[in-house]
């Protein structure tokens, strides 16, 4: 029988994101009945890393400063868990500012919380201002972020006096495929595993290319069949137009800065205003937020309304894409090519040194062959092909995809052996059905939220939240508590 005196849990948890570059100092949390105070204090701090933990030679023992938050205000020492977040592609203090079940759980179980940066995003840059040249950039994989964490939680037990505590990891999106590998590749170190609006699946090359995008029509064809008719509808007249190479008043409609004068600035322009869709639907919160950009609540019904108000199609088209890119209306033109970026994602990459480093991985690791067919989904004919890809990459960043290789490594649908982890999926999300949708066994646990949005069961409570997103944080609570309790009497 464990001393209990001396047992702690290690949470860690992480989303997906294509934000970057904040600079906040601290974390609010409303009180909705776990806090006694609801503003956490976080300390910023780093840590010296390893840059490579697979080649003694490259790089020796070489390190850089990996960037984490931590705050004990909560904690409850010697007995208390730890809640450790394994960041993803973004600023650590974006999701620091989006996690607020974690807060939640960390003033109900008395936990010390922790949130550490994935290297190449934020701060946590190996080579600085270099990191992104190539040799520098292929120490961005899956393995080496794993890596780190798992030193990482080693090392910070140890200093902490923390060193008998157990591990429970989650994660939201690619953070959430993180929080599963954690579980597979160290379950020395890690004892369980949320992982939230994590597509497992389809981001290892298995699944339909078609299921993205067709998902992300279905969020605003339930709401009203008829705001996909306007939506399809409004992209054939802009295909119309640029047939006649009418860029004139193509550039009238959409309000843009320059005049397009070619198939790949209309190619552009599709792909920015797809791309306004897909962030509505994935972050279609019942209340307003900001996270990947400003979102008012319900925004699918706010763009589907939208659709349907305009006299103008087209107008009404660059209205709903204005949602996304012009939140503030301080914008007097769109910019083609300054908000958004075409990379190897087709849902989109972000923007600045973030935007790099998962283009990157979506060229190496991460399988996103995803298109729109406008057969299945209301978006024009975009393939992104295997091949799409592969020429793409060469191109950018001197690498050739190895399809397949994400599956071999971390297990694909074969999880039948694992154990201790749960996968949670928004019946909103697009990302959903990239996922695990029903439960393995006993241990291996799926809940599905029927009006969630991305990871919404991560986000903190809010007074509109839906019915299923409570009952889903608390089985998850439960169950966290069951494993947390199972490690105590190991």
């Amino acid at each position: 029988m464990t001393n209990w005196g001396f047992i702690c849990v290690v949470v860690f948890l992480s989303f997906y994101s294509e934000t970057q570059g904040l600079t906040h100092s601290r974390f609010q949390v409303k009180n909705h009945g776990y806090s006694t105070d609801p503003k956490p204090q976080f300390k910023e701090k780093y840590f010296p890393q390893i840059i490579d933990h697979f080649n003694f030679n490259f790089m020796g023992n070489g390190t850089y400063e990996q960037r984490y938050l931590i705050t004990d205000e909560y904690w409850k020492r010697g007995s208390g868990p730890i809640f450790f977040y394994t960041g993803n592609e973004g600023d650590i203090w974006e999701f620091a500012l989006n996690s607020g079940f974690i807060t939640e759980l960390a003033a109900q179980q008395r936990a010390l919380v922790i949130f550490a940066e994935h290297r190449y995003y934020g701060k946590s840059l190996p080579f600085g201002q270099d990191s992104f040249n190539i040799p520098e950039v292929g120490l961005l994989t899956v393995e080496q972020a794993l890596a780190d964490y798992a030193i990482m939680i080693t090392e910070l037990k140890q200093q902490l006096g923390a060193s008998a505590c157990p591990v429970i990891v989650f994660g939201g999106s690619y953070g959430g495929m993180l929080s599963v590998y954690m579980r597979l590749r160290y379950p020395n170190i890690v004892a369980g595993a949320l992982a939230a609006s994590a597509p497992i699946l389809s981001t290892a090359g298995m699944g339909e290319s078609k299921q993205f995008f067709q998902d992300v029509t279905s969020d605003f064809e339930n709401y009203a069949p008829e705001c996909r008719d306007a939506v399809r509808g409004a992209f054939q007249r802009l295909q119309d137009l640029a047939q006649m190479e009418d860029y004139g008043r193509i550039q009238s409609a959409f309000s843009l800065c320059k005049t397009p004068s070619s198939y790949k600035d209309i190619h552009q322009l599709n792909g920015l205003l797809r791309n306004a869709f897909t962030l509505m639907a994935m972050l279609d919160y019942p209340y307003s937020t900001h996270f990947m950009g400003s979102m008012p609540a319900n925004p699918v019904k706010v763009a589907c309304d939208t659709m349907l108000g305009g006299a103008d199609l087209l107008h009404a088209l660059k209205d709903t894409a204005g949602i996304v890119y012009n939140s503030t209306g301080d914008l007097t033109c769109f910019d083609l090519y300054t908000l958004y970026v075409e990379c190897a994602d087709p849902t989109g990459c972000g923007l600045g040194f973030n935007s790099l480093a998962w283009d990157y991985q979506a060229c190496t690791e991460i399988e996103m062959c995803y298109e729109s067919n406008n057969v299945s989904d209301m978006f024009p004919p975009m393939p992104f092909t295997e091949k799409h890809r592969e020429q793409y990459c060469s191109k950018r960043w001197g690498v050739i995809p190895r399809p397949g290789w994400l599956k071999t490594q971390f297990w694909g649908d074969a999880l039948s052996t694992a154990s201790n982890i749960i996968f949670s999926n928004g019946d909103l999300d697009p990302w959903a059905n990239g996922g695990v949708r029903k439960s393995l066994s006993s241990s291996l646990i799926a809940i599905n939220i029927s009006e969630g949005a991305h990871h919404l069961d991560l986000r903190e409570a809010n007074d509109a939240d839906p019915a299923s997103v409570i009952k889903a944080r608390k089985m998850e609570s439960d169950t966290i508590a069951q494993w947390v309790k199972m490690e105590k009497e190991r």
